[in-house]
Order: C-alpha cells, then structure tokens, then sequence
C-alpha cells in the first residue's frame, strides 16, 4: 500500500527538520578537522595550527596564511623516529615530539615578532609563555642559532626538567642534541654542516664536515673526555723547555691545552699554530703523546640522528626509517 500525500509531506518535514539540526554539526565537525589553537599575535587573538610543537600556521585575521617559526627552543622533529641519545629508543623520542604538538595545540599562547621572515618565508615569533611550557615539561630544548645561550627564563626552565628527568632528558642528557644532519652531496660546496645544541644554555655550533650520508644513515656526535691533571703536567712539561722559549708568549694556557687536546684526538695542529712555530711544537707535543704523558682520550657516543634528504620525509614516498 503506497502511503498517502500527507504522510509523504508529515516525513518530508521531519527529514528537513532532521537536517537542518545534523547541517551545522557537520559543517562544525568538517572546520575542526584542523585543530585550531588560540594565540595572540602582536596583542590580537587569532586561530593558528600547530603542525609541530614550535611552529604554526596562521588561520585567519591580520596574518592568515603566513607560517611561524618560533624562536628559542625546539622540539624533537616530529617527520619521523629520527632522534636517539642515551638509553632512549628513537620511537620513543619521536612519541615525544608527538607529545609537544599536542601541548602546543592545548594551551593560549602570547607571541610578538618584528614581522621578519627567515629563509624559508616564515615569520619569527617570541611566544616566552610557550617555550618556558614546553620546556618545563621536557618537550622541547632550549636553542638559539648563535654561539650566545638562550633566555635565561627558558634556560632555567630546562635545567629543572633535567633535575627532574622530565620527558626528553628521563632517559639520558647528551652534551649536545643534534638537531640538523646535511649531506655533503646535498650541493653545499665545501660549507656543509650539522646542527648541534647544548643542553646546558642552548647555545647552536656547526660541525663541519664533507661526508655523504646514505638514506637512513645513523649519525652520531662524539664527545671526547681527557685526563686533564696529565694535560696541566703537560703544559708544565711544555712550559719548562728551554727550547720553547720563543714561543711562550704567544700562548696562552688555554691555547696550549687545546694544542694537547687536539693532539690526543690525532688532529692535524697545522691550523692552531703560527706558521714559523709549527714545526718545533709539534715535535714536542708528539712527543709527550708517543711518551703517554697526557693520557688518554675517551670517545663516546653523545647524541644521534637518522638522515633523510628533505624530500624524503614526508608523504608516501617517505623514508622507510621514519615509520
């Protein structure tokens, strides 16, 4: 029996009905598909998200459409499992870079920038409340790009997470976090450089090299440890020779124990010394080196990283390694 005219109109109305309730949920549901968090940009709040835990996209207001970079801290990267030091598994770091975009897209933030951009077109924000956050819980790192530490409020708040053994450092503290890994192939020119940062004020250095990583290569920082009482006997021993006496004034002791330092290491000393001196402190420094005068130099494994060329990093042609 086919249902009748009124019938046909009393479910049409409530199927309109229906959806005119289920409409704007779905519209809802279909914008939060991109977790927004709320930050004031420059004094004014605007939706941002939050792709990693120390940059964002700007959604809407003054500055939509623009990407931040925000300065003076880091968390781990978050392309894949890359980053590995102490007794830490690189699955497990990589969960917890996860964990800082999640705190990052939590909170309201305040940021202020000059509305300069870096390299890659992005806008530098000082956001001090979220770096001190992310840093207290240990889910990210204090850095600067310089040789100088970092805000001394973001510094304090790493060396309590680290007292405490918070999320990054609950499981080892390297010297350095090796945060950048280039291949020398990559067309660098001679000028290639990883990015190391130190734990104890975020300070960045380059260590330079001219190697060719292969794709999910592990690469590793070292850090060399002396016998420093044998290197100031050393010095002494140096210090005392008449036939050096020439040359003593034109080092200081600091100078002289990089010398031996870098000897024990078996570097080339030809870049530390002047010239019309190469030869007869070289000489003596190998000397007390072939004699064990200054000990021995211990290497160990500080922090590492995963290689991937960029393009290699996300989508589905991504690096194995990284899942």
């Amino acid at each position: 029996m086919s249902p009748s005219p009124r019938r046909l109109s009393l479910a049409s109305f409530r199927i309109i009905g229906l959806l005119a309730v289920v409409a704007p949920l779905l519209v809802a549901t279909s914008a939060s598909a991109i977790p927004a968090t709320k930050v004031y940009l420059n004094g004014s709040p605007a939706p941002v998200y939050f792709n990693d835990g120390d940059s964002f996209r700007v959604l809407a207001g003054q500055y939509a459409g623009t990407k931040a970079r925000l300065a003076g801290f880091n968390t781990l990267e978050s392309y894949g499992a890359v980053h590995q030091w102490g007794k830490w598994t690189a699955h497990e770091l990589y969960r917890n870079a996860k964990m800082g975009t999640l705190n990052a897209r939590r909170g309201v933030w305040h940021c202020t920038s000059d509305l300069k951009r870096d390299g890659y077109g992005r806008i530098l924000w000082w956001c001090p409340d979220l770096a001190e956050d992310q840093v207290r819980k240990g889910l990210a790192h204090v850095m600067t790009v310089t040789s100088s530490g970092g805000d001394p409020r973001v510094v304090r708040a790493q060396k309590l997470a680290i007292a405490e053994r918070r999320g990054m450092w609950a499981h080892g503290v390297p010297k350095y976090v090796l945060t950048s890994t280039h291949s020398n192939d990559e067309g660098y020119e001679g000028r290639t450089y990883n990015r190391l940062v130190a734990t104890s004020d975020g300070h960045s250095k380059k260590w330079y090299h001219l190697d060719n990583y292969k794709e999910c290569q592990v690469v590793c920082s070292k850090e060399r440890s002396y016998d420093e009482a044998a290197l100031r006997r050393g010095l002494g021993t140096l210090r005392a020779d008449p036939a050096l006496a020439a040359f003593q004034s034109r080092y200081t002791d600091a100078q002289w124990l990089d010398l031996l330092r870098a000897a024990l290491a078996k570097e080339k000393l030809g870049g530390l010394l002047d010239e019309a001196h190469r030869a007869p402190l070289t000489a003596a420094i190998e000397k007390l080196v072939a004699a064990g005068a200054l000990g021995e130099v211990k290497v160990e494994v500080d922090s590492c990283m995963t290689y991937a060329p960029f393009n290699r990093r996300y989508g589905p042609r991504s690096a194995s390694c990284l899942h």
